[in-house]
């Protein structure tokens, strides 16, 4: 008598539900750490002004959210129109975050405070873009 173990393979696929959900709270933890970076920041004695114009320590999160959610907007067409959405997502959005440091070069500001607005991009796309890219089929 021989026995045969069949074995069914997995996939990574993922419902829209759990890829907003997920989105969602990476969302809200950028958020969060995004204003604690500049609220420690500043603490520090880093200048929040840019231009002449102080940014809101919540001002860091409201703009974290915005782009964090058209984060998760682009995972979810992605999760529904590419061949390989997990690479798509997370090369796209490496891409954007590398190009979300270049108003923060050229900001008229100082180097603490440009150094500080770069580092609260990082922060953001470190926190989402994992989270976010775990949820996408490989």
């Amino acid at each position: 008598m021989t026995s045969t173990a069949t074995t069914t393979p997995t996939t990574t696929s993922t419902t829209f539900g759990a890829l907003i959900r997920t989105g969602l709270i990476a969302t809200v933890a950028a958020s969060a750490a995004t204003m604690a970076v500049a609220a420690v920041g500043h603490a520090a004695g880093i200048s929040l002004d840019v231009a002449d114009a102080p940014i809101p320590v919540t001002g860091f999160g409201v703009l974290t959210a915005v782009f964090s959610l058209v984060g998760v907007l682009l995972a979810a067409l992605l999760s529904r129109f590419a061949r390989r959405p997990r690479r798509t997502f997370v090369r796209t959005t490496v891409a954007l975050t590398v190009l979300s440091l270049v108003p923060d070069v050229l900001a008229d500001a100082g180097a603490g405070t440009k150094a500080l607005l770069m580092l609260t991009h990082l922060v953001a796309a470190v926190i989402v873009i994992p989270a976010v890219a775990r949820r996408l089929a490989a």
